[in-house]
């Protein structure tokens, strides 16, 4: 008996070490998951004109997924937005990571329903405290904070954190709490640092705009001060978020985070927390063999807060953890193994995103490529990749000459063009002759009185809507603004809460309408055959039928309405001469363009000619370009060595080891400089932005004929192992270095 039972114990050994997985906080149900998402597409093509994809072969067909998604934009639009292109064009279901503030009324359900897991963050559960603090010793010993009246011993916490008030609008700064002394002295890990802060805690007028005292000789805070008012936040325990990411991530599943940390509208990348680099170390230091897979994507949009704007989500190369930074992040030694990290998933997000250091410079950007792409039409994902090159070269080349004499006649061009009130490609319509340029306005404003009519009706109907979307809209992104201190007008939270706000009141507008219609039986033209308990569900189809036809037809509408300006422009005698001096104009700044590119291009790219988006006119044998024989996939993948550091590993601070992951915060926090500027949602690097190439190579010789052979090849190579991908094949390092 002894012996059966030890043999029992042996076969069921194996089985008892398996690790039970532990209960997620919301468990994904496949059906909800998708009818969720079904229903909130629809809402995405009503309020996106365009919603285009780029690389979607890239993301593995099976296995655990880490997507690491910015620039981060639009708040929850974003997450619906990835969520609905993944399972659309890769078949993959998604759980994204969400605020813990946000787990309530209709967003708190609908994350419930995809499998969301919540976060918590200290400023969401941060309260007044009793009392005033203030700085006793600036200058020798700035980590002190002490109270008058306060009670730290019982309203506060080590490893909790202390928050100072807003001022004009933006959120007060905060520091964590490293030792409680007494009841009315603290000790913080870090000093509080700028001027508004040590303003608010001295109470001395002598501080720089750096944060620092001018009269050293005075060591305290200015005589009779009493203090600033403050906040305390507790301790937030972040393990059980950790554990749930890491069982969902082994089990196989697919994890999405904004690594920047919250929503924001700056143009340029915020540096990215430690949270991810500790989810995907974390997963392979307890599954080394789970395969886990790390896809960058970028979130690119025109005009993200409008109605009717557009969107391309691009997917990047993925990429696996180095083995020996989870052998470093499991031997202590993790600060390096996760800015290490840091540094990768920051340089392959760049390989998707666009960042400018102004909004000036993105806007000079986008004048430069339209000037580039004259007479082109490109497909949406290129623009954005044709945004990315220029953005990348105006930044390698910022100090050339060439580039600041561009950059400044770009902006002068782009005054001209506010002053007459036209856009870019209005430019050219001014170029006919005055008969055709009569006909012209008159043909345009019969078709734009024909489309009144059916945009008229849908335009009273859903005119309250607009009106309060719009107005509560504003009001929350000033509410957003004045409670961050990353946000530059708060325009990342307009669109959820226009979307919001019309689910919300359209449906009960409308019942509103379907009731006065059957009350009134249709204002007395329904026969007196028709019940009116019929009429109210006609209603319900004819009302919202006559509102989608406004939109169809407003959207062509405001297309002709737009384009009369400058035809109006050119019947005037002076408002013409200023037309002609204008199109001279961006005929020498396109060229200008144009031979800058070329000029700069090579050394930006060694596959310059190859790598071009569209055929230049001074290669006129150059009819295909290398989107012609991939398209929507990337050029060249992103280098993932780390050569230098970024500005996500350089905002780690040096004293923290990372040892408790349960403390580490997952939420934006202030660039490091707020010299800094503001990314658009466009793409481009510079030499490869929209080049046309002559032609492979010369066809005249032996070696020609060959050089073109095996460059087919290549091509074709490419495009097999694009379909295997999409059919979920697997690759080995070696085909993998093939089709590169």
């Amino acid at each position: 008996m002894s012996e059966v039972k030890s043999k029992k114990q042996q076969e069921m050994a194996p089985d008892s070490r398996v690790k039970k997985p532990g209960k997620e906080l919301y468990p994904m149900s496949n059906w909800k998951y998708d009818a969720f998402g079904w229903v909130m597409s629809i809402i995405i093509d009503l309020f996106f004109r365009e919603v285009s994809h780029r690389g979607a072969w890239y993301v593995p067909k099976k296995g655990p997924v880490l997507f690491i998604a910015a620039p981060h934009h639009n708040q929850f639009v974003d997450g619906i937005t990835l969520q609905r292109t993944l399972r659309t064009e890769a078949q993959r279901r998604v759980s994204l990571l969400i605020a813990q503030k946000s787990v309530h009324g209709f967003v708190g359900w609908g994350s419930r329903q995809t499998g969301s897991v919540p976060v918590g963050r200290a400023q969401d559960s941060a309260k007044a405290a009793k009392g005033m603090i203030y700085m006793p010793d600036p200058i020798n010993n700035p980590n002190i904070i002490r109270g008058i009246g306060t009670d730290f011993e019982k309203e506060a916490e080590v490893g909790g954190m202390i928050f100072l008030p807003s001022v004009k609008g933006q959120s007060g700064s905060s520091v964590d709490i490293a030792e409680i002394v007494g009841p009315e002295e603290i000790r913080t890990k870090r000093a509080f640092s700028g001027k508004v802060p040590m303003q608010q805690l001295t109470g001395r007028d002598d501080i720089g705009p750096d944060g620092k005292l001018a009269n050293r000789d005075v060591k305290g805070s200015k005589e009779g001060y009493q203090g600033t008012k403050f906040k305390l936040a507790p301790h937030i325990d972040q393990t059980q978020v950790y554990q749930a990411v890491f069982d969902r991530l082994a089990s196989g599943g697919c994890v999405g985070i904004f690594p920047e940390g919250g929503s924001h509208d700056r143009t340029e990348l915020l540096p990215l927390k430690a949270g991810v680099a500790i989810m995907a170390l974390g997963t392979l230091a307890q599954d080394p063999d789970c395969g886990l897979t790390i896809v960058p994507v970028g979130m690119n949009y025109f005009h993200a807060h409008k109605f009717r704007s557009r969107a391309v989500v691009e997917f990047g190369q993925p990429f696996e953890v180095p083995s020996e930074l989870v052998t470093k992040y499991q031997n202590n030694e993790r600060r390096e193994a996760i800015g290490r990290l840091l540094d990768m998933c920051t340089v392959s997000l760049n390989s998707v995103t666009v960042s400018s250091p102004d909004y000036d410079t993105l806007m000079c950007i986008q004048t430069a490529r339209r000037l580039y792409m004259t007479g082109k039409k490109l497909p949406l994902t290129h623009v954005v990749e044709l945004n990315r090159k220029l953005s990348r070269g105006f930044s390698k080349f910022k100090d050339d000459p060439r580039i600041i004499n561009l950059l400044d006649h770009i902006k002068e061009y782009n005054k001209q063009l506010r002053y007459l009130n036209i856009k870019d490609h209005q430019v050219d319509s001014g170029k006919r002759s005055l008969p055709t340029v009569v006909v012209l306005l008159l043909i345009r404003l019969v078709k734009l009185a024909v489309l009144s009519i059916g945009v008229i009706p849908g335009l009273v109907l859903f005119a309250p809507v607009f009106i309060v979307t719009k107005y509560i809209s504003i009001q929350k992104a000033k509410t957003a603004l004045a409670g961050s201190s990353v946000k530059i007008a708060g325009r990342d939270v307009m669109a959820t809460w226009k979307i919001m706000v019309a689910m919300g009141f359209a449906p009960i507008l409308y019942n509103f309408y379907c009731i006065i219609l059957a009350y009134t039986r249709a204002w007395g033209y329904a026969p007196e055959w028709l019940p009116s308990w019929i009429i109210f569900p006609i209603g319900w189809i004819v009302f919202p039928a006559i509102t989608f036809a406004a939109l169809r037809f407003g959207e062509i509408g405001m297309d002709i309405a737009k384009s009369l300006r400058p035809l109006v422009l050119c019947l005037s005698p002076t408002s013409s001469y200023n037309m002609q001096r204008l199109r001279e104009r961006r005929v020498g700044l396109a060229n200008e363009v144009v031979t800058v590119i070329n000029d700069l291009g090579p050394d930006m790219y060694d596959d310059f000619e190859r790598s071009r988006l569209v055929k230049d006119p001074a290669f006129p044998g150059g009819d295909t370009s290398i989107s012609d024989l991939e398209p929507g996939s990337p050029g060249s993948p992103p280098m993932l060595s780390r050569k230098n550091t970024t500005a996500s590993s350089r905002a780690i601070p040096r004293n923290e080891s990372f040892s408790n992951i349960g403390a580490i915060q997952m939420f934006a926090t202030r660039p490091p400089s707020r010299s800094r500027s503001r990314s658009s949602s466009s793409g481009g690097g510079f030499g490869s932005a929209g080049f046309p190439v002559s032609g492979f190579t010369s066809l005249d010789s032996k070696e020609g004929f060959d050089e073109a052979t095996s460059k087919i090849r290549q091509a074709m190579q490419e495009r097999g192992q694009m379909r295997r991908r999409k059919s979920g094949g697997h690759f080995s390092d070696a085909e993998s270095d093939k089709t590169e």
